[in-house]
């Protein structure tokens, strides 16, 4: 059996790789999402092909053979996108930490490296794998060397494979013919310039009649086609250039032997660091413990499973000023804990694992009996909230000196808010330069509990590790943030802010079950109709929930206008349906059947699998998802409930009190608006806040220059979606289809709009400026919001960078504000030890389960707490409304 070698072609991969993967940064605003398809399609062809020789080629920028025959080769191509080029030494720095032979040469392209070392390989009898995005390396195919062309989208990468008579099959031609084909036809992508007007299916058939580029020349006669003809016998001189820069060199002098390239263990070490640089966690487990590089220590991990020795670690930790803790949990729902790790010097780590005498509720006492002492690093503080309680952690204004639990999770996520998960080994790395194990690399997808059974020695190495990560990386964490300005945001907001959450979370909302199914039941008999509707309509029965089935409805049988067509059929996306729906009832139908089904399936339904054994929805409060610093609700997420239609509020209905309570439902108005007067200081907008009156028809009595008075009710509503477009940076297009009218008239509308709070405009292009400058926006409490897409090379990214740039310290400082409140009332409540408690944020509303006699209190608490959270040019204004449910509160 032969030997194999396969060739890969490095920049083009690389492109095809860029253009098939979302883009992807790292925690250094690295670009990576090149370099990780590239390497998902080296380690899919590794498994494939099995080889026994491999070489990645790359070109070299500077001018080769080809450019001194025509200068204006290549000369069309477009420079490579910035955040492509920046990832093509990173991906050579892999390569060469992986041991694979890099080549490349001056005056060379990659094409004719990898042709010499296939033609080469063919000499040797080795079989040649050519992998390449390049269709002009199908000219090197024999029946000993294939052509692999892998095709990426949505991550997923297929190949297509050619031997010399597949390209026989596909193109009617040989390899060696495929040289002339493009010569004849010409390369827009090279700047080859080929033949005029003959383009591929002349081509092609001139080919197929007279073999080559001389037959064809020795049968001009021959040529029935007057313009071709001519176009040739004028042409032989281009002709014979386009063949000579399309064919691919195959004798370069290379100093590389097949021996330099020889397969050997690709995960080592320095690999393995790179790829915790780059943030590549799926490819760590092929690692084996053996190419784990991690830093020699001198602390010892110590496992801790008797009473006596336990009772002896807790004396020390008494003594000591802070220390690490960390509940051993495969996940933050889970209810117990598999272990708990503490670490309180550099010098010794520890990790208790419940057994025997040593129970859970012992390790958790002690927890508690130390908290007034020591202050406790951990890495999600509502775990220990969970099992101790919000009161044994202090709650003040004061800075970290009171302060006695650091959340170094939420730090992490403030010094790097985009980024989509945060864990420990990350710490690790970017701030000890301690690449460290990941879970799977120490027990594949085994549960802890079953680790610390089974594995018990690599659980508490794991354990004892993070716990020490914790307790080194503090102080560097901690000093980030004092550098970028963001320490009482930290401490003053999003510190208490996590117990405030967690206090909602375990509350939990009432649910009347009941209601729920009634709602429920009332949507199936309106979704029947609509079917039935649009059945009727359409002239057929067919699958409402098919896309394809019902683009093919809409545009083929009943011809409906607007059809866009994509590869899997007819768009039927919601914003070509809105388009359609004021003329076609059946449209109108369709919509309204879909909000319906979501309503049923997600809320109706979804809803009722939610409810605890308590009669109450407990959601998660994220704190450390959204990058302008918004809660979220997740599982169920209960800040998503409709409002826009009366049907999707009317599910508020099935939220109750408790029997002697009622619902108090408080909401800023207009809070984004307001901060834009307060951050822009323009006069006109502060002075239309401060006259209290309706800012949407002042903004269009000035826009539209008409008398207060003689406001339409379209033109008050055409500049409230100005007024909140502006903050959103909308764009005349964006604005043109939200109110259904040409662009120009948009355009207009935004300048009339700027011409009248000048401020406003200068706000938001100074903004953008200094994002630009700076790669970053801040909100009023100085929390970052990084912006690498604002100068992204790619239009889109930009322009949605520029967005962002904009609307992220409006939203961001909304946000933080509505924190400040929520801390504020939280803690108010507490203090006058008053049984009315927060239950749900919804972006700038609260709602609050509240003691009847307490209403009048709760009333005063919560309007000065969200009326004094900031101090600002404008007066922020509260509704306040109560109600036997939510949909009556609200």
């Amino acid at each position: 059996m032969s030997s194999k070698l396969v060739l890969i072609d490095g920049h083009s991969i690389l492109n095809r790789a860029f253009y098939g993967v979302p883009l992807l940064t790292n925690a250094d605003g690295l670009h990576t999402n090149g370099i990780y398809g590239f390497l998902n399609i080296l380690f899919k062809i590794l498994e494939e092909e099995k080889p026994d020789y491999l070489c990645v080629a790359f070109d070299v920028k500077e001018p080769t053979f080809r450019h001194k025959m025509y200068t204006e080769y290549k000369g069309t191509r477009k420079p490579m996108p910035q955040e492509l080029r920046e990832q093509v030494p990173v991906l050579q720095e892999v390569l060469a930490a992986m041991q694979i032979t890099v080549v490349k040469k001056g005056g060379y392209e990659a094409d004719d490296i990898l042709g010499t070392l296939a033609k080469r390989a063919e000499k040797d009898n080795i079989e040649v794998t050519l992998v390449s995005g390049d269709r002009d390396l199908l000219q090197i195919a024999s029946e000993q060397i294939k052509i692999r062309i892998p095709k990426t989208k949505g991550g997923k990468t297929e190949t297509e494979d050619y031997y010399a008579k597949d390209v026989l099959e596909k193109y009617q031609v040989t390899p060696a013919q495929f040289i002339e084909l493009k010569a004849l036809m010409g390369d827009t992508s090279d700047n080859i310039p080929g033949v005029p007007k003959v383009g591929e299916k002349t081509a092609i058939s001139l080919m197929v009649s007279y073999g080559s580029i001389e037959g064809i020349y020795e049968h001009i006669e021959e040529i029935s086609k007057k313009s071709i003809k001519e176009s040739l016998q004028e042409n032989r001189e281009l002709a014979d250039l386009s063949k000579a820069l399309a064919t691919i060199k195959t004798d370069c002098e290379l100093d590389v032997t097949f021996d330099d390239m020889t397969v050997d263990n690709f995960y080592t070490k320095e690999a393995y660091g790179i790829f915790q640089k780059l943030e590549f966690k799926n490819f760590l487990t092929r690692f084996t413990d053996e190419n784990v590089e991690e830093k020699a220590l001198d602390c010892k991990w110590i496992k801790v499973s008797e009473l006596v020795e336990a009772e002896r670690v807790f004396d020390k930790v008494k003594v000591t000023e802070e220390a690490a803790c960390l509940l051993l949990k495969d996940n933050e729902k889970q209810e117990t804990f598999a272990g708990i790790a503490f670490c309180f010097s550099k010098e010794e780590s520890y990790v208790f694992i419940p057994q025997g005498f040593l129970t859970e509720d012992y390790l958790i006492e002690k927890i508690r009996e130390f908290t007034s002492d020591c202050n406790l690093i951990t890495f999600y503080a509502k775990d220990l909230y969970s099992y101790v309680g919000v009161d044994c952690f202090t709650t003040t204004d004061a800075l970290s000196e009171s302060q006695n639990v650091v959340d170094l999770k939420i730090a992490a996520y403030l010094l790097n808010p985009i980024k989509s998960d945060y864990f420990i080994e990350d710490l690790a790395r970017e701030y000890l330069d301690m690449p460290i194990k990941e879970k799977e690399q120490f027990f594949g997808k085994m549960s802890l509990v079953q680790a610390s059974e089974e594995k018990t020695d690599e659980f508490v190495v794991y354990g004892a590790t993070l716990a020490y990560v914790l307790y080194t990386a503090k102080q560097k964490i901690l000093d980030k943030l004092t550098e970028l300005g963001m320490e009482k945001l930290y401490w003053n907001v999003e510190m208490p802010l996590s117990k405030v959450l967690f206090d909602m979370e375990r509350l939990g909302v009432l649910v009347d079950r009941e209601e729920l199914v009634c709602y429920g039941e009332s949507l199936i008999s309106r979704i029947e109709e609509l079917q039935k509707a649009v059945y009727e309509a359409a002239g057929e029965e067919f699958n409402l929930n098919s896309p394809k089935q019902l683009g093919e409805v809409l545009f083929e049988k009943l011809k409906l206008p607007g059809a866009k067509k994509t590869k899997s059929g007819y768009s039927t996306a919601a914003d070509v349906l809105e388009k359609l729906a004021v003329e076609y009832p059946i449209v109108a139908d369709i919509l309204e059947y879909r909000t319906l089904a979501k309503l049923k399936s997600t809320y109706a339904d979804g809803l009722l699998q939610c409810i605890a054994v308590d009669g109450r929805i407990h959601t998660t409060f994220q704190q450390t998802i959204t990058a302008t610093g918004r809660i979220s609700s997740t599982e169920p997420n209960l800040q998503n409930i409709p409002m826009r239609m009366e049907l999707g509020r009317r599910i508020r209905k099935a939220f109750i009190p408790k029997e002697g309570f009622v619902f108090m439902d408080a909401d800023y108005s207009q809070i984004e608006l307001r901060l834009l007067a307060h951050m822009s200081g323009d006069e006109q907008l502060i002075e239309a806040y401060k006259q209290d009156a309706d800012i949407h028809r002042i903004t269009a009595s000035k826009v539209f220059h008409t008398p207060l008075d003689e406001v339409t009710d379209l033109q008050r509503r055409n500049a409230k979606a100005v007024n909140f477009g502006i903050v959103y940076g909308i764009s005349s297009f964006g604005l043109s289809q939200d109110l259904s009218i040409n662009r120009k008239e948009a355009e207009g509308y935004i300048q009339a709009y700027f011409e009248q709070y000048p401020k406003v405009k200068e706000f938001l292009d100074t903004t953008v400026e200094k994002a630009e400058k700076e790669g970053f926006v801040t909100t009023m409490f100085a929390r970052r919001r990084p912006l690498p897409e604002i100068l992204s090379s790619n239009f889109m990214q930009r322009s949605f960078g520029k967005r962002v740039a904009m609307n992220a310290p409006i939203q961001g400082s909304a946000a933080d504000i509505m924190k400040i409140a929520m801390i504020s009332v939280w803690e108010e409540l507490r203090r006058q030890k008053l049984a009315s408690k927060i239950l749900i944020q919804v972006h700038d509303e609260l709602l609050l389960e509240v003691k009847e006699e307490e209403k009048d209190a709760v009333r005063e608490i919560l309007v000065n707490g969200m009326k004094n959270a900031a101090d600002l040019l404008v007066a922020m204004e509260v509704d306040v409304h109560c109600g036997n449910d939510w949909y009556e509160a609200k």
